[in-house]
């Protein structure tokens, strides 16, 4: 479907009450979950998973989106309050913003970050619109061999653009693989790492996963750091910018807003990577870089813009080509999974009411943002004011809520509770938990087409290298493997060297 007959449908779709309700409480949630530090979107798009089961495909994705990129809006409150980044993305945002509140110009730092955000997150949803499909065209004529190269490359590039070590994502993707796979087997009908347990026969719940991952392991990693907070009490005032505050920041937010949108693309890029890299190219243009760090509003400016477009962008390979770019992208699959749709190249063809309703709603969603955003900020700083003490234990209960509401089975509350553990030791040792999920996800998948192919070629495995498109992703998956690998192994070489004098 071209763009503007799929716009229109999109809006048809949107535009229906029960869908902007839905739109509405997700923006709604995700400011929420942004201003309090503690809850990242990971977490809360986790607890809200079983909650979309009973909803149509539509309306659940669009909650669940809504949430993902009205965090970006929230974490700004908390950095320039409180100087606590309420969501990753806003670390960024606390040097400058909070010195701002500091100099009794709060007002100004959360209107701009407010217009800035909107700007962005409305230039990144323009381009999603413009970019994905042409590019679903191309992916339409995918096969078995493009699809299991496309897993492949999509799995390399999150273990090479992992938080963590290459080694510690190898192992953590591998986990998510061997867990994905647990249960009946797709082709043959067999059992695998079930151990003659009749409740994993069906495999691993996806919702049981990442509430346990994320839900549970960020009370305990929150526990753990005793997190305490003063809130500027300060009158917020002026919440609109000066003249001269709007001439500092615009060109501060068109530069972030293209940047996060490309580094938006990337899997394991998304709005850290971005919100730092624009506040590090505004520093470098600046004709003061002095200024930055004392309150200069182009360091709230640029990456408040840079977070917001890259959550659009983040969309485009999740919706057109299947592949998650992030955690949260990647849970957000697993909303797609309970409906049985599946992301990617068919998408806009066999389900074009939900691609284009999806998108739609991130237009709606992005002017509700702009207009809850300026006048609830007084509700925002007294919502600051919760105590940790009563939010962790209502976290909890909606972590156990929301698994036996969905599978009605002690058996996986037993799973989430292991799963918040394992979640908890590997955040505790520094292990990114996105490679797990994104293998989880993606290596049942994988597993399939190959053996597909396989199938198809008679065990031939140079099927793989003989397509074209699929021949190009695997080429990129080993270029970025030792593009990856080379620079580690020759900073070894003059390790081992002299390890070899000295004995």
């Amino acid at each position: 479907m071209d763009f503007a007959p799929g716009l229109l449908l999109g809006l048809q779709v949107a535009l229906q009450p029960a869908n902007l309700l839905y739109c509405f409480i997700g923006v709604l949630l995700g400011t929420l979950v942004g201003v309090l530090p503690g809850i990242g979107p990971a977490a809360a798009i986790a607890l809200l998973l079983p909650v979309t089961a009973g909803m149509s495909p539509t309306a659940g994705v669009v909650l669940l989106a809504g949430i993902y990129y009205g965090t970006m809006y929230g974490g700004s409150s908390t950095s320039i309050l409180v100087n606590i980044p309420g969501e990753a993305s806003s670390v960024v945002t606390c040097l400058d913003g909070h010195q701002m509140a500091l100099q009794g110009r709060a007002g100004p730092a959360l209107g701009i970050a407010a217009i800035g955000s909107f700007i962005a997150g409305t230039l990144g949803v323009i381009a999603l619109t413009l970019i994905s499909a042409p590019l679903a065209k191309v992916a339409v004529s995918f096969g078995a061999a493009e699809y299991f190269s496309l897993m492949v490359l999509g799995l390399v590039l999150i273990g090479c653009l992992s938080s963590g070590s290459l080694p510690q994502a190898i192992m953590t993707a591998s986990l998510g693989i061997v867990l994905g796979l647990v249960g009946s087997d797709l082709v043959s009908g067999g059992t695998r790492f079930t151990y003659d347990i009749p409740a994993l026969i069906e495999g691993i719940d996806v919702v049981t996963l990442v509430i346990g991952l994320f839900g549970v392991s960020e009370v305990l990693m929150n526990l753990e750091s005793r997190l305490t907070r003063t809130v500027v009490d300060t009158k917020i005032r002026n919440l609109l910018p000066t003249r001269d505050d709007w001439r500092r920041s615009a060109k501060p937010i068109a530069r972030g807003s293209v940047l996060g949108f490309f580094l938006g693309l990337l899997p394991g890029g998304g709005g850290v990577i971005a919100s730092f890299l624009s506040y590090a190219v505004e520093k470098r243009f600046s004709k003061t870089p002095e200024r930055f760090g004392k309150g200069a509003i182009e360091g709230v400016a640029a990456p408040e813009a840079a977070n917001n477009a890259a959550a659009s962008a983040s969309f485009i390979p999740l919706l057109t080509l299947g592949i998650p770019p992030n955690v949260i992208l990647g849970i957000l699959l697993g909303a797609f999974m309970i409906h049985g749709v599946q992301p990617g190249p068919l998408l806009m063809v066999n389900h074009p009411e939900l691609f284009w309703g999806v998108v739609a709603s991130m237009y709606v969603g992005n002017v509700m943002l702009l207009v809850l955003n300026l006048p609830l900020v007084g509700i925002w700083v007294q919502l600051l004011r919760v105590p940790y003490g009563v939010l962790f234990p209502l976290i909890l209960v909606f972590c156990v809520v929301g698994v036996y509401g969905t599978t009605g089975s002690l058996f996986q509350l037993f799973q989430m509770g292991f799963f918040g553990v394992v979640g908890y030791l590997l955040r505790r040792n520094g292990y990114d938990l996105t490679p797990l999920v994104v293998g989880f996800v993606l290596g049942p998948l994988l597993e399939l087409h190959m053996r597909r192919g396989l199938m198809t070629s008679g065990g031939d495995w140079s099927f793989f290298v003989t397509r074209p498109m699929s021949a190009v992703c695997l080429a990129l998956a080993v270029i970025l493997a030792v593009w990856t690998l080379v620079p580690k192994l020759r900073a070894r070489v003059p390790v081992l060297n002299a390890n070899t004098e000295t004995t």
